[in-house]
Order: C-alpha cells, then structure tokens, then sequence
C-alpha cells in the first residue's frame, strides 16, 4: 500500500483522525450547518471510542457499534435523538466503508431505532395566534426594527435560518412584493441545498412595508467582508448564525404584546437580558417559526406543492415534520378548499 499522511492506509486512521477526513469531504458537498449538526453527533461516537482505547477505525465491527449504541440508550436520551446520532454513524461507517478503511458492510450493522410515530418530529412551533398578536404588536410602530423585518420576512416565507442570513438588500424586490433566496457559497452564504434552494418568493403587501420602513430607518449601513450589502445587517455588517438564532428568541418573546404567561415581572425577568431569551419557555428559534409558518400557509388553503416550493421542502416532508394538524383539522382544510363543488341544486 502506498504511505498517506503518515498511515499505512485507511485502516490506520484513528477515529478522530477519521472524522475529520469525513467532515472534509461533506463539507465539500454540504452547508457548513449541516456540518456542525455531523460533528456534534459523530464527536459523540469518537470520544467513546477513544476511551474503549479503540486506536484504529479498522477494529470497528458489528459488536462495538451495538455496544456504543447500547451506551448511548443508557443516556435516557430520547428515540428521535438517538434516531439522528444512529443516522449520522451510518454515513460515516459508509464513507469509511468507500475508502475501505472498514469491512464491507460494516454500516449496515448500524442499529435502526424505533421511533413512535408520535415521536417521530418536533411538534414546537410558533403557532399563528401567537404569531398574529406579534406582528399586530410590531406594525403600527412609526420606526421599525430589524427584529420586525426580520419576523415578517420569516414568517411569510418560512425560510430556514441560513436562508434568512444570506438575504442581501438587494434580494428584497418591493415593486414586484418579492424575496429572491440565492446562493452564493463563494462569499459565504450557501443554502442548504445549494442551487436547487434558490427561488423567489412573494410576500404580502404587510412585509414589503415593514422592509421598507427598516431599510429607511433602522437598519445599519454596512456591507460584510466580501462588499455585499446584508438585509438584516448587524454593526459588524452581515449578522452570524447565533445572531439570527437570538434575534429570533428576542422578537417572539410574549411579553412583547401582553403580560408573561409564566408569571414573570416582566422588568425583572431574566428572559429578556441579553443572550437570556432561549430560556423562556415561549420563545422560538427560527426553524419554529418557519414549523409555523409552514402549517399556516396550508391552513389560509395554499396547495402543498406551492408551499413546497416557497419553503424549499419536499412534499412528503412537509407532510411528515411540518404539518402539525390534527386529522380534523385537515378534514377541515380539504373542506374549505372543495366544499362548495359538492354542493347542487335538486331543483336542477
């Protein structure tokens, strides 16, 4: 075999050393997000594996893994995580496996876990009562803020959180009442799925304002390291991942339209100081938000399909993870968008 990095071959990676040749390849092919969301998982494994005195990825096989995942359901954690991690070892047992740094087939020795239908997704969401009595609370302000806009645009569009962050001035069209969702990998702002992300969605007449009214007033006037102008911009210029996460704590807070659900004084709670607001039981990330919004574009009766593409998601996704009603409540949906075609005169 010929001499690569100092190894024999493939089979004498170290597991950690492993990794970081995987995380190397995806992050050729995938978002840098996704990447965080492989490494945080696969770490998992590699610290494991490091205290099993485990020195070479080639002595994995079939009963070390059941012994990791045995190790990991002693955590108590819940199914759909363990689900996830699970899913994340096979793609790196099958990248393994391509090098052979492995025994062939080794990935399928990776255990499925179970997850009870109820289980099987996230049901936490902005629901749209909650988000009507913020956007009513925001819009009659005479200046508005980022977090405003910022809520607008996610809720209308149910754009995921890097999405949101890539936006620059000049995706916002308020003539044609429209958002363009690019991608642009070279200065720094992918989207999730590259090429094939990139639409251009309408908004309501409520959004194109709000923009407006920001880009006039409060928005910083700044451009990021690669001369782009961001949308959503911060003193820095383009605002990183958390500061997208934590504006979208910041405006979702209840006590913004009314009094704490939680029994809180609100000048003392400790929710609303800086880098706090995660904690309150009621606010929302931004995949929230767009959970939210996704189920409410179907319920005002937008065809799947269109919300599909609006939110960049497969239908059967949208299906299985997003759409949070009840059977009724689709029953309920069919029948406002069908109803009156099964009505008929007798008299006819």
């Amino acid at each position: 075999m010929s001499k690569s990095n100092g190894h024999d071959g493939p089979s004498d990676l170290s597991p950690r050393e492993a990794l970081e040749r995987f995380l190397d390849r995806k992050r050729i092919e995938t978002s840098k997000q996704t990447i965080g969301t492989y490494q945080s998982r696969l770490k998992l494994f590699v610290e494991w594996a490091e205290e099993e005195q485990i020195a070479r990825v080639s002595e994995l096989n079939g009963w070390l893994i059941d012994k990791y995942e045995t190790a990991r359901r002693a955590r108590d954690i819940a199914p759909l995580t363990l689900n996830k991690e699970m899913g994340s070892l096979r793609r790196f047992i099958e990248y393994l496996e391509r090098i052979e740094a492995v025994e062939e087939g080794l990935s399928e020795k990776v255990p499925e876990v179970h997850v009870p239908k109820e289980d099987q997704s996230d049901d936490t969401k902005l629901p749209t009562a909650r988000a009507n009595l913020l956007l009513e609370h925001f819009r009659p302000f005479e200046r508005e803020t980022r977090g405003h806009a910022f809520l607008e645009i996610a809720w209308n569009t149910g754009a995921r959180l890097g999405a949101l962050r890539a936006l620059d001035r000049r995706d916002f069209d308020p003539e044609n009442h429209a958002i363009a969702f690019r991608h642009r990998p070279d200065t720094g702002t992918p989207l999730k799925n590259k090429a094939e992300g990139e639409r251009v969605v309408a908004v309501t007449p409520e959004v194109v304002q709000a923009v407006e009214d920001y880009l006039d007033g409060d928005r910083w006037d700044k451009r990021d390291e690669y001369g782009r102008e961001p949308l959503l911009s911060s003193r820095q210029g383009r605002p990183g991942i958390n500061t997208v996460r934590r504006m979208s704590y910041q405006v979702t807070l209840p006590c913004n339209y009314g009094e704490c659900p939680h029994g809180q004084d609100i000048p003392e709670c400790d929710f609303r100081e800086v880098n706090h607001e995660s904690k309150c039981p009621s606010s929302r990330a931004p995949h929230h938000i767009r959970t939210g919004s996704i189920g409410w574009q179907l319920d005002c009766g937008i065809p799947i399909e269109v919300v599909a593409t609006r939110v960049n998601s497969a239908v059967k996704t949208i299906k299985k993870h997003y759409d949070k009603t009840t059977e009724r409540q689709r029953m309920e949906r069919r029948r406002r968008q069908h109803i009156d075609k099964l009505s008929f005169n007798t008299t006819q």
